[in-house]
C-alpha cells in the first residue's frame, strides 16, 4: 500500500513539471510572435542628380587615308615601319616601273627636237621676208612659213604637256605621305607588285584629334536637339553638351570632347541616329580603330533615389516596402529609372518627398507586417554615392 501512495505521487509531481514545460514554452513563443525587429529606413527627399548616358563608341582620326599607288610596280623600298609617326610629304614607298622612267627621257628628247624644229621654222621666216619685199618671192610662201612655225610651236606645247605627263607617272614611283600622321599595317613585301586595283599599301591616320562614332536612339534625340539653346541652327549647334571618354581599361579620357554632328535622318532600320564627338588627343593615346564608351552628361532635379537592393520585381513590375503611418510595411508599385552605376534607382513615380523606404532585408518582408524602424542617412548609403566627372580644365 506505501509503495503504490509513492508511485502515484511521483506520477502527479512528473504531470505537472510537463504542464508547466508546457506553458513555459508557449509562453515563450507567444513573446516571439509579439516582438517586432528592426529595419533599415531610408526617407527619400528631393535632389538634383547629374547623371550620365553611356553608348559603346568606335574611335577614328580625323584624317585616315589609304595610301595605293596610281601606277603599277613593285616595291622597291618600304621606307617606314607599322606605327612610325610620318610628316606630309615624307617618303614611304619607291615602286620599280622602268617604263616610266624612259617615257621621261623619251619625252625630255622630244621637247628639244621640237624646240629646233621651231627655230628652223622661225628662220624661214626670217628669211623669206626680204625675198617677199624684193618681190622674188610671193607673200603666200611668207604665210606658209609663218603657218609652219605655228604648228611646230603647237608641236612643242604638245611635247612639253608629254613630260609634264611623264613626270607625274614618274613620280608615282615615289609614294609620299598625304598628311602626318601614323602608319597602319604594311601588308606587301619588298618585290611584291602592285597597282591602283590592288588594297591599299597602307594607311595614314591624323590622330592630333579623334572622332568618337556612337548612336542614339529618336528618343534622346530629341532631348539633345531640344536642350540645344540659341535662335539660329549654327548658335545651336555650339550648345551641344559636352561629353566625355570612358576608355577600355574604365579609365577616363583626359580630355573633354563636343558632340559636332548628327545625321540628317533617321534610319529605318534601327531607329537611331549617327553621332560623332571630337576630342583633342595631344599625347596620341587614342588610336584609330580603339573602342570606348561615350558618356553624355544629364541632369535631373528632384530626384528621388533608393537603392536597387530595395526593391524587387514580379512580372516586371517594380515593388518596394513604405512604411505607413502604423509603422507597417506597404508594398508599393514603383515607376524607375536606372542610374548610371546601376545601383541606384531614379524614382519617377510611387514615391513622394519624407516616405520611409524599408531598404534591408524585404525578403523577411510581407505586406501590413509591423516593423521598428531605425533610420539611415543617405549619405551613408554608398548605392546613392552617385559623382559627377571632372576632369582638369588645363590638362
Amino acid at each position: 500500500m506505501k509503495t503504490t501512495t509513492i508511485k502515484f505521487q511521483t506520477l502527479c509531481f512528473g504531470l505537472f513539471i510537463g504542464l508547466l514545460s508546457v506553458s513555459c514554452t508557449s509562453n515563450k513563443k507567444a513573446e516571439t510572435a509579439n516582438q517586432v525587429s528592426e529595419y533599415d529606413v531610408l526617407t527619400v527627399s528631393p535632389q538634383t542628380v547629374h547623371l550620365f548616358r553611356e553608348f559603346p563608341a568606335s574611335i577614328e582620326g580625323i584624317e585616315n587615308i589609304e595610301i595605293t599607288p596610281k601606277i603599277e610596280g613593285f616595291i622597291e623600298q618600304v621606307l617606314v615601319n607599322e606605327g612610325d609617326y610620318v610628316e606630309k610629304g615624307q617618303l614611304l614607298f619607291i615602286l620599280n616601273a622602268p617604263q616610266y622612267s624612259q617615257d621621261l627621257l623619251s619625252a625630255k628628247a622630244a621637247i628639244s627636237s621640237a624646240e629646233a624644229e621651231v627655230s628652223s621654222a622661225q628662220l624661214d621666216v626670217e628669211k623669206a621676208k626680204p625675198l617677199v619685199e624684193r618681190e622674188i618671192i610671193s607673200s603666200f610662201e611668207l604665210a606658209s612659213a609663218k603657218n609652219t612655225v605655228t604648228a611646230k610651236k603647237a608641236a612643242l606645247e604638245q611635247a612639253k604637256t608629254d613630260l609634264a605627263n611623264a613626270i607625274t607617272n614618274n613620280n608615282y614611283t615615289r609614294i609620299k605621305a598625304p598628311v602626318s600622321g601614323y602608319i597602319g599595317t604594311l601588308p606587301y613585301k619588298l618585290g611584291s607588285l602592285v597597282s591602283s586595283s590592288t588594297a591599299a599599301l597602307t594607311t595614314v591616320s591624323n590622330i592630333k584629334q579623334v572622332y568618337a562614332y556612337f548612336s542614339i536612339n529618336e528618343k534622346f534625340h530629341l532631348e539633345v536637339m531640344r536642350s540645344r539653346k540659341g535662335n539660329t541652327p549654327e548658335e545651336r549647334a555650339k550648345n551641344t553638351p559636352e561629353v566625355y571618354l570612358l576608355l577600355p581599361d574604365y579609365t577616363l579620357f583626359d580630355q573633354v570632347g563636343k558632340i559636332q554632328a548628327i545625321s540628317g535622318q533617321v534610319d529605318e532600320e534601327t531607329g537611331s541616329f549617327n553621332v560623332h564627338a571630337i576630342f583633342d588627343n595631344p599625347d596620341g593615346l587614342l588610336r584609330t580603330g580603339n573602342s570606348a564608351t561615350v558618356k553624355i552628361p544629364r541632369e535631373v532635379e528632384n530626384a528621388l533615389l533608393i537603392p536597387q537592393s530595395a526593391t524587387y520585381e514580379i512580372q516586371g513590375n517594380v515593388f518596394a516596402y513604405v512604411l505607413d503611418s502604423e509603422s507597417k510595411a506597404k508594398a508599393t508599385k514603383l515607376t524607375v529609372e536606372s542610374s548610371t552605376s546601376g545601383k541606384a534607382y531614379i524614382v519617377t513615380n510611387g514615391l513622394k518627398a519624407n516616405d520611409q523606404v524599408i531598404i534591408e532585408g524585404i525578403n523577411t518582408l510581407s505586406d501590413g507586417k509591423e516593423i521598428k524602424a531605425v533610420q539611415v542617412n543617405a549619405s551613408d548609403i554608398e548605392a546613392l554615392q552617385i559623382e559627377d566627372i571632372t576632369i582638369d580644365s588645363n590638362s
